[in-house]
């Protein structure tokens, strides 16, 4: 008996339970953590994801989000969109020795950005110059119907247009319903400064430069005329002759000035003792409108020629 107490002491003889628990939970510790260290483990922690990535073949760290991203090719750039050429307008404040009251505005057609003077909100009476809206919309309206215009009206048309002659406009006026027309113009070509002159007659509506500009976009985009007569409607724009062909496009050089369509009006107002002068036109990226009026007894030359001289200090140089 003493001597089996003896090898107790040394360690000899059979555990004790307590030691036997001690030894497990040790066990158990040192599994848990091998299964949070092992990646791809439900256990796994966030060191293990930092030693390597469970998504790649056979653990390999792929490094940090940094290094990853400088290894791996750049995504193309986009191109730049191309600059687009300048108007051969510059925005100004002009201060001209002209008399009386002058505005302009200028609509880019390709990104429809309007620049003007600063009045270019105010109206005057468009006189002939409405006259391109009033075949637009005969032309546009025969062609919804399904008709096409005889070559009869087809040469009032030109008239009108060429050389402005009243007594055809007046026939077309009423064909296409008279102020009626006026209130498509100013909604389908959305002019937010004009205004119907009830019962007056064409002559009579009152247009801003702002909204001559969008009138001139409105042909040349095809909503005025129908996709059927714009290209037609334009060229006889083209082609105006006569005491019509003043203003804006005499500013350019000879060789342009074939290329660029206009339609001006010009009236002596005796109820308001003014001479109320128009200018639209249409290039093949920008549309522009100038207004002058100015004390009656002054003639109708000198509006004729502002229109010009004002377009003039806005041209940019070397144009």
């Amino acid at each position: 008996m003493a001597g089996n107490r003896r090898a107790d002491r040394r360690g000899g003889g059979e555990a004790s339970p307590l030691r036997l628990i001690a030894i497990a939970v040790i066990l158990i510790g040192l599994v848990l953590v091998s299964l949070r260290l092992l990646p791809g483990s439900p256990f796994e922690s966030s060191a293990a994801a930092r030693w390597g990535d469970s998504g790649t073949p056979g653990g390999r760290s792929t490094g940090t989000a940094t290094d990853r991203s400088a290894r791996q090719p750049a995504a193309p750039s986009p191109s730049p969109s191309p600059s687009l050429e300048p108007l051969p307008f510059v925005a100004k404040d002009l201060k001209l020795d002209i008399e009386g009251w002058y505005s302009w505005s200028v609509l880019d057609r390709r990104t429809g950005k309007i620049i003007g003077s600063k009045n270019m909100g105010e109206t005057s009476t468009t006189a002939s110059m409405i006259k391109a809206w009033i075949v637009a919309d005969y032309l546009r309206r025969a062609a919804d119907n399904g008709q096409t215009p005889s070559d009869a009206k087809l040469a009032d048309a030109t008239r009108i247009i060429r050389d402005s002659d009243n007594t055809r406009a007046e026939q077309f006026y009423n064909t296409v319903g008279r102020d009626a027309s006026i209130k498509r113009l100013i909604s389908m070509c959305k002019l937010t400064d004009s205004s119907v002159a009830p019962d007056k007659g064409w002559s009579r509506t009152a247009l801003s430069p702002r909204d001559t500009a969008r009138l001139g976009n409105c042909i040349a985009t095809g909503t005025a005329a129908g996709p059927k007569w714009t290209k037609w409607l334009l060229n006889e724009m083209k082609l105006v002759r006569g005491a019509g062909d003043f203003g804006i496009r005499k500013a350019f050089p000879a060789a342009e000035q074939k290329q660029i369509a206009i339609k001006n009006g010009w009236i002596d107002r005796t109820r308001e003792q003014e001479m109320h002068i128009n200018c639209l036109a249409i290039g093949d990226t920008w549309t522009m409108g100038v207004m002058v009026k100015y004390p009656i007894d002054m003639g109708y030359d000198y509006g004729m020629k502002n229109c010009e001289k004002i377009t003039e200090a806005l041209l940019r140089p070397g144009t």
